[in-house]
């Protein structure tokens, strides 16, 4: 069987409803020839109360898709596991619940030729949807900021590729990090010499999330990551800046785009979410409770 290029490596926990969609996306990928890619999704449940169906049964594939399971708790220890029975040349990532655009994969392949040796980042664009709720409206005023990312050294899985003898090479992923393991892996690499770059072309869309539980449980599964994994002088540092207000980031809202009600909106929920974080400071940090996971 030939090699395909790219092996796509997508991370499910609990969540087999949003796949079809993606499945779709990839399906209408553009600008391939038959065979370029396989696609990995990692079960990191496979023993919950809803193990993902076959992949066939959610939508035709005309590419081939394998379904692994992996019990170790945390993305970065499933991608790790897709990772591992990858036959493409390069791994590219991205999460279960993003829509790839239709020119996704054929302008990461390019670029992955143009910067051997180098992890790339695409957009993930976030999308309010028709009749965005309060929350929805912060979660785009905040966004997925790639290029920023790209230019402090690191990139989020949601959209990453690089090769996969690069990917061993570095170890793969902290597989014991329930959160912020993309950017602990690129700052390890960087310090290596790996380079980083961006590629504005090669687009992944998210549905902003739309509800306050979705966001509370995304800022304790952060602050887990913060402040209860990596080095003990970082975990401080972190710490630290956990009970600052975030002024910084509600300033970075009011220079963006979007419009002023918007901008007032993600403010306001902004305030709202570092209660949150406090909260969840205060489990981890006194009461000696483990992160969230998801």
């Amino acid at each position: 069987m030939t090699e395909p290029q790219l092996s796509v490596i997508v991370p499910v926990y609990r969540d087999g409803a949003v796949l079809a969609v993606l499945l779709a996306a990839l399906a209408a990928q553009q600008g391939l020839t038959p065979g370029t890619f396989e696609l990995i999704v990692v079960d990191n449940d496979p023993h919950g109360p809803a193990p993902l169906p076959p992949l066939s049964s959610l939508s035709p594939l005309p590419f081939t898709a394998q379904l692994l399971p992996c019990a170790a708790p945390g993305s970065y220890a499933a991608r790790n596991a897709g990772a591992a029975v990858a036959r493409g040349g390069h791994l590219v990532f991205t999460d279960a619940d993003c829509r790839p655009a239709p020119d996704w994969l054929a302008a990461m392949a390019e670029a992955l030729r143009a910067h051997p040796g180098a992890i790339l980042a695409g957009p993930v664009v976030l999308d309010p949807g028709p009749a965005p709720t309060p929350w929805a409206i912060f979660d785009t005023v905040r966004g997925i900021p790639q290029a920023a990312f790209v230019r402090r050294g690191y990139g989020a899985t949601a959209n990453l590729a690089l090769a996969r003898g690069l990917f061993a090479r570095l170890g793969g992923f902290d597989a014991a990090r329930l959160s912020g393991g993309d950017a602990e892996f690129c700052r390890r690499a960087g310090r290596t010499g790996v380079p980083m770059r961006y590629v504005p072309g090669a687009a992944v869309h998210h549905p902003a999330r739309a509800s306050r539980t979705a966001l509370e449980t995304k800022a304790r599964r952060i602050k887990g990551g913060q402040v209860a994994s990596g080095p003990p002088l970082r975990r401080l540092l972190w710490t630290l800046r956990s009970l600052v207000p975030p002024v910084r980031e509600m300033a970075a809202y009011l220079l963006g785009p979007h419009p002023w009600r918007w901008k007032a909106t993600a403010c306001r929920v902004r305030m709202q979410l570092w209660g949150v974080e406090l909260a969840e400071l205060a489990r981890l940090l006194i009461l000696r409770r483990p992160p969230e996971r998801r």
